[in-house]
């Protein structure tokens, strides 16, 4: 399987049109069945683009945390949530929608234009968009953006797993793992599993 690079193509494209900031986004945490969805957005500066940003999950954690570092030195970042009881309430989908639209709005500026990973776009976007399609494996912006969401994610569910032992989070990040679902059988869920989902739906 060929792996994809990401370029600059999309944002020098959108900079060469007029636009002066453009903006990458990108959410983790779709899967799991606990802990909230978190999205970033990231606006690069052309001239200070970190070396070797990629697809957020084909990086090793310590490679990943290096250029998060990285990134929030020389770019404009913003991180969001939507909590379990968005998610709850509205539906993974809509909810990764609102912690992406939070995450643009967060930014220092607001950018001209975004490349949103994924084939739907948010409402309530501040600015024109473009939905790019596993954009974190092709656009420099949203992979930036999808390395500094996991690294903040993932230590949020270390911090998590601290208050709830032996669910695994501080591993598993509250993915529905072997382990992970085995101890909400035994334990049961915590306010932090959420529970429109159904491995944790059944045993309610």
């Amino acid at each position: 399987m060929v792996r994809l690079s990401p370029d600059f193509g999309r944002e020098a494209f959108a900079l060469a049109r007029g636009c002066r900031a453009v903006a990458g986004v990108d959410e983790v945490g779709r899967g799991p069945l606990a802990g909230p969805v978190t999205a970033a957005a990231v606006i690069l500066d052309p001239d200070r683009i970190p070396e070797g940003l990629g697809d957020s999950k084909a990086l090793s954690a310590p490679r990943r945390a290096a250029l998060a570092e990285d990134i929030a030195e020389v770019a404009e970042v913003s991180i969001a949530h939507a909590s379990v009881e968005e998610i709850d309430a509205l539906n993974i989908l809509a909810a990764s929608h609102l912690a992406m639209s939070r995450a643009l709005a967060g930014l220092p500026r607001t950018p001209d234009f975004a490349l949103i990973d994924g084939n739907r776009l948010p409402a309530d976007l501040p600015c024109p968009a473009e939905a790019v399609v596993k954009g974190d494996a092709l656009c420099l912006s949203i992979a930036a953006a999808s390395i500094v969401a996991k690294v903040c994610r993932d230590a949020l569910m270390v911090g998590l797993a601290q208050q709830h032992p032996g669910y695994g989070w501080d591993r598993n990040a509250g993915y529905p793992t072997k382990d992970h679902k085995e101890a909400l059988r035994n334990l049961g869920p915590t306010p932090h599993h959420r529970r429109s989902f159904a491995p944790v739906r059944n045993i309610l």
